[in-house]
């Protein structure tokens, strides 16, 4: 129940993000709506203007879809009309500024952790997998974010480009007497952008990568003489990665990073954006062993596949970013591996799977595994702090 109304929910959050900055799509891909808008529509369409927001969130649904499934069976199902109209009334009440702020997703996360935080707090259990998500969920305050690119994107950007003008003011940038930056020059990074890969493994809703976006962004557009919108296509498809041990938190960042794409400066506004490098590093199992290398259908390099992944996973609720893929055949994760992954993708698209349910996570799997192999030359985050007395053994 909690699972389904969440998913309603979080089309309806997004929804109106997304007409709040004009980037609601009708059918066409480039006429905006309002909220207002999808209630004419379903009342021309169904004679029942009570749908509006079922319109707003279908068309949310279909411009997302790394977050939302179309065929979702959630989606099915219609949420009681007394909860409908409170879930209405809670998004309507909401002020117009909410949906302009960079970092309002990250804050209602956190508070809607709160609850479940507490409780698990309160009963001192160890923390495993189903408690580890509320009690490591931090919205990281933008001073901190800011802070800490600035002196490392910052400060490479001062010792590559001592003559250029800033691209993005760096308020936090921190320099010895003689002008160094004072946390290093980051020499061992690549000198051109485009190869300079960004992961956050602990991404939550996606702060730092949005704000290494923005940063990203203008300096690529500064040294390369790409418009916005190549340089938004290039820092999506070449330098931010994110993993993150929580499913939702995977798509808030998603969405995050969709929506300052498209609402970057003479971008273009709504695009189809390049594939987001996100996964959900906390994807468990819950099919025995032969029916989840049933899923490779006779397929050998895909069974072999699934069968690491079935090894490698085991524990990722509660491991996370922490899986290390060097415990598996290093073949996995390259040649071999890469055509794996569009095998998946061919399947799920044919509807192949008799479990399609089992597929899809074991798709989400592949990504996770993929970039988890990936050599990184930045790695940044808010670590989730957890003392080591409230670990479960597994974890410790």
């Amino acid at each position: 129940v909690t699972e389904a109304a969440y998913e309603h929910w979080h089309r309806m959050l997004f929804a109106r993000f997304l007409a709040e900055n004009n980037l609601l799509m009708y059918e066409d891909g480039v006429t905006p709506l309002a909220i207002q808008d999808c209630f004419d529509l379903a009342e021309e369409e169904t004679g029942d203007s009570s749908n509006g927001w079922q319109y707003a969130a279908n068309y949310a649904a279909k411009m997302l879809p790394q977050i939302f499934r179309i065929d979702s069976p959630v989606f099915a199902i219609d949420l009681p009309p007394n909860h409908q109209k409170q879930l209405e009334q809670l998004l309507a009440n909401l002020a117009d500024e909410t949906f302009q702020a960079q970092d309002s997703l990250g804050w209602v996360y956190q508070f809607w952790q709160t609850k479940k935080k507490d409780a698990v707090n309160k009963s001192e259990v160890k923390i495993g997998a189903d408690e580890l998500p509320a009690v490591t969920q931090l919205f990281t305050e933008p001073y901190m974010v800011s802070f800490l690119l600035d002196n490392t994107l910052g400060a490479w950007w001062v010792s590559n480009y001592p003559d250029k003008p800033k691209p993005v003011p760096l308020e936090y940038l921190r320099t010895l007497d003689d002008g160094t930056p004072a946390a290093g020059r980051f020499d061992a990074w690549p000198k051109n952008l485009s190869e300079l890969k960004v992961l956050d493994p602990s991404c939550g809703s996606g702060h730092f990568l949005v704000e290494a976006f923005l940063m990203l962004v203008p300096m690529r557009m500064a040294v390369e003489n790409l418009s916005a919108s190549e340089a938004v296509d290039a820092v999506l498809n070449e330098n931010i990665y994110g993993l993150e041990l929580d499913q939702r938190c995977v798509e808030l960042a998603a969405f995050a990073l969709a929506l300052t794409a498209w609402r970057y400066p003479d971008a273009g506004g709504y695009r189809p954006l390049p594939e987001l490098h996100l996964a959900c590093s906390g994807l468990g199992i819950n099919t025995k062993k032969e029916e989840w290398l049933a899923l490779a259908e006779g397929e050998q390099a895909l069974e072999g596949a699934l069968d690491q992944l079935y090894g490698l996973f085991k524990q990722a609720p509660v491991l996370g970013s922490l899986i290390d893929p060097n415990n598996v055949k290093s073949d996995l994760f390259t040649a071999d591996y890469t055509q794996v992954i569009p095998q998946f993708q061919k399947l799920l698209k044919n509807n192949t799977f008799e479990n399609l349910e089992a597929g899809i996570v074991a798709q989400g799997m592949a990504k996770a595994a993929k970039l988890l192999s990936v050599q990184y030359h930045w790695v940044i985050t808010n670590v989730p702090y957890l003392s080591s007395v409230k670990q479960s053994d597994k974890l410790k």
